[in-house]
């Protein structure tokens, strides 16, 4: 008998052509029922950039920022065709609208006459031009530096540039009769995940509410609508489609739970046709939890290049170790009281400790060379701390 990383192996195991057929089926069906039921891509991103979504790319925070200081953002859930029509409004309006990641965001013929009459349209997520700008950017502003988060620039647009680097333009704007378009190449500007860059919240506030017009944001596209809307389109779609019990089945659980019976079925008639000997117990290895939670986190983490993760998380357990052996206590202390800590205890100079606790607050994405040595430096600090 060989135990492998695959499973079980005896000598005397055998499959004919019966139970070879027997599991292509199974597996066939498996695969099958995943590809059938598995959610749609576009369903789980449509919400990308809704004011209701609580996720990072989600406009949940800033919606509630705009409410807390009192310039309410209404909720348009309904078709933009019915909010552009000259009957519909009787003031000038501000409309913002955020890509969704699945369509791209342009303006159309009918938003391009809107906007003539007098009207604003903020558009988040225009497509621009790939440059060789750095993908985390902090872009000074009135406001204060706006942290942007994509390569895209657009080069000499026309109209106002809004923020900009010398890699072209991520915010600018166009005139376009009496109203103007504001463009911008990144759909996070003001995005759940920048709650901590407050400059971004302040920054897209003041382009809606510069032309002084009630705002509104687009959340048809990130597929809301209002209950009248859903329902007249679920009425009209039942009576242009024909219902047939295939169709009657796909729409209610019954098909899954067909299917999960079928699979059911062929997994028993296997198991119950199998000659494959008696079943043998094979000890499983011990495994380190720890060590197995540590390695996984590790691997997760290098995949994702989450170096600036590491860098604060290291650093707090790094910068407590130090306090520990300087006699500070277990709680962080400014990296001043460290460093006065250090120079006095040690005689070593302050730059030393200090530039090392400082790379691990800068919350930048560094490369696995600027980590490891990162890493070695804290190691030569641990060196000539009293306590070793």
């Amino acid at each position: 008998m060989v135990i492998g990383s695959e499973g079980l192996i005896t000598n005397d195991m055998q499959l004919n052509k019966r139970q070879i057929w027997i599991v292509a089926i199974v597996l066939l069906t498996l695969v099958i029922m995943t590809i059938l039921m598995a959610p749609s891509g576009g369903s789980s991103r449509i919400t990308q950039g809704s004011t209701y979504g609580r996720s990072p790319d989600g406009y949940g925070a800033w919606h509630a920022f705009m409410q807390e200081r009192g310039t309410p953002v209404q909720r348009w859930q309904k078709p933009l065709k019915t909010l552009l029509q000259p009957s519909q409004a009787t003031s000038k309006l501000t409309v913002l609208r955020i890509g969704n990641g699945i369509e791209r965001l342009a303006m159309s013929s009918s938003e391009q006459e809107w906007v003539k009459r007098g009207n604003t349209l903020v558009l988040l997520g225009i497509h621009a031009r790939s440059t060789e700008a750095p993908f985390t950017s902090d872009l000074p502003s009135i406001q204060g530096n706006i942290r942007i988060e994509t390569s895209r620039r657009q080069p000499n647009p026309d109209g106002q540039i809004r923020l900009n680097d010398n890699f072209g333009a991520v915010v600018w704007e166009q005139s376009i009769g009496i109203g103007k378009v504001i463009y911008a190449s990144t759909p996070y500007l003001a995005a759940n995940a920048y709650q901590d860059f407050r400059p971004n919240y302040e920054f897209l506030a003041k382009l809606v509410t510069e032309p002084n017009h009630p705002i509104w944001v687009d959340e048809y596209m990130h597929g809301y609508q209002d209950d009248n809307e859903s329902t007249s389109a679920e009425t009209n779609q039942s009576r242009s489609t024909p219902i047939t019990f295939l169709g009657y089945l796909a729409q209610t659980p019954v098909l899954l739970a067909i299917i999960q019976a079928i699979v059911f079925l062929l997994v028993l008639m296997w198991g119950l046709n199998r000659r494959l000997g008696p079943a043998t117990l094979v000890t499983a290895p011990t495994v380190n939890n720890s060590e197995a939670y540590i390695q996984a986190l590790s691997g997760a983490l290098y995949k994702a290049e989450c170096s600036e993760f590491v860098l604060e998380t290291v650093g707090k357990a790094e910068q407590l170790h130090i306090q520990k052996a300087l006699g500070l206590g277990n709680m962080l202390l400014p990296l001043e009281t460290v460093v006065a800590a250090w120079v006095q205890q040690t005689g070593r100079p302050a730059a030393e400790l200090e530039a090392t606790l400082r790379t691990a607050k800068r919350q930048r994405r560094v490369s696995e060379a600027e980590l490891i040595r990162w890493l070695n430096d804290m190691q030569a600090i641990r060196q000539h701390l009293p306590s070793q």
